[in-house]
């Protein structure tokens, strides 16, 4: 039996070094399937960063409009310019004061766009009751794609 017992050991043994591990055509073909599937997503998936930034900023310029208009509602007038965006957040000490300023702000933190710049905020606006706009990734006024400046109007007329 003992002779026995180590014949299928040994058996056991060879079959599973032949059997064992992969083979480097194996290999091959997985790393050529990986390479043909990054192939096809990679392109889609590259330009998509921009493309939220832009739809946050264009959801954060709706937002901070609604809070500018409950400012309005309560003051009967919009934040100066000189007052800026920040008046959402602590109340003024730049004239006019507000009438009434909730203890909590109108909103939670200073507003910051999407590639960390300032929003422009102007009252009265150029073309209405004020002016918000994000100078987009370059933060400079102007520019094309992913460096355009995003205005509220743009924002309201896309919905996204």
């Amino acid at each position: 039996m003992v002779k026995s017992n180590r014949h299928i050991r040994r058996r056991r043994r060879g079959r599973r070094s032949r059997d064992a591990g992969v083979t480097l055509i194996e290999m091959m073909v997985v790393l050529v399937i990986i390479a043909a599937v990054a192939a096809m997503i990679v392109p889609n998936v590259i330009g998509r960063p921009d493309e939220a930034r832009v739809t946050i900023a264009k959801t954060d310029l709706r937002s901070i409009a609604g809070a500018l208009e409950l400012y309005r509602l309560d003051n009967r007038v919009y934040p100066t310019t000189a007052q800026g965006l920040s008046a959402l957040v602590e109340r003024p000490t730049v004239p006019p004061a507000p009438r009434t300023w909730p203890a909590d702000g109108y909103l939670v933190a200073m507003p910051r766009d999407p590639w960390g710049g300032d929003y422009v905020y102007r009252s009265p606006g150029q073309d209405g009751n004020f002016d918000l706009v994000s100078l987009g990734a370059d933060g400079v006024p102007g520019g094309d794609g992913v460096n355009a400046d995003i205005s509220l109007a743009m924002a309201r007329a896309s919905g996204g």
